[in-house]
């Protein structure tokens, strides 16, 4: 007796479809995606790169026709001139990566964010201007509690002073600093925040660290008071009934 077919009987096929194999990434595909993303805003990269690679090689050759076997030094000059051309690419990718979001809000968040161990940064501003949308951010790590601006003008600074004064009631014998990010003068540009950051001397402890975390944790961050149903952008004061209906 012959086998029926599948579908003249309208029984449905149960076996699972093959699920698509991911392809696993190299590290090298990582190196080049890197090189692609900085070469879109650093399109000078690549003559960096290669004038790195073979004039590091080039140094080993004339080292080894001066005073060994300029083969081995050759051989050697390889992996040298390989190191110093990623180091190249590493940091001209950093300065590429910060010049893509300069400017933009967020950005000390994002640049901050490469530090992994030693700080903790609110991903939130801690407090806002309600006009102009300037955010005042905040981490706490053992030099005590940083707030970051962003922007320039009178504003920016009368709100992180705020700030410094409203975090100072609630740990008066913490250091708090205050780095406004920018170009201006008295500023620290966004490539050089994230070492102004780690180079700040270390004065708590762990315990005291957390027990600063849990204090600025009740104290809360920025309260930007918005009635409902209410535009805080388009509001306007009641004239007529300041005058009393008049």
């Amino acid at each position: 007796m012959a086998r029926k077919n599948d579908k003249s009987t309208g029984m449905s096929d149960d076996r699972p479809a093959k699920v698509k194999k991911v392809k696993k990434r190299r590290w090298y595909h990582q190196v080049f995606d890197a090189y692609k993303m900085t070469r879109q805003q650093d399109p000078a990269v690549t003559w960096w790169v290669l004038a790195t690679f073979f004039g590091v090689l080039a140094i080993a050759l004339v080292i080894g026709l001066a005073w060994g076997p300029w083969v081995y030094m050759l051989i050697l000059g390889l992996p040298t001139a390989a190191l110093a051309a990623m180091f190249v690419l590493a940091r001209r990718a950093e300065r590429a990566a910060y010049a893509r979001i300069e400017g933009e809000p967020g950005a000390s968040m994002a640049a901050l964010g490469t530090i992994r161990r030693g700080w903790s940064f609110d991903e939130n501003p801690v407090a806002m201007d309600a006009r102009s949308r300037t955010p005042v951010f905040r981490g706490v790590g053992r030099p005590g509690v940083v707030l970051i601006t962003e922007g320039t003008g009178p504003v920016v600074t009368r709100l992180a002073e705020a700030e410094r004064k409203r975090t100072a009631r609630v740990l008066p014998d913490v250091p708090i600093h205050v780095i406004q990010v920018g170009n201006a003068t008295g500023q620290v540009p966004l490539t050089k925040l994230v070492k102004t950051v780690r180079k700040l001397k270390p004065v708590l402890n762990k315990h005291e660290v957390a027990v600063v975390l849990k204090r600025l944790t009740a104290l809360g961050g920025a309260r930007l008071p918005i009635p409902k149903g209410v535009d805080p952008m388009r509001a306007r004061p009641d004239r007529k009934g300041m005058r009393g209906g008049r």
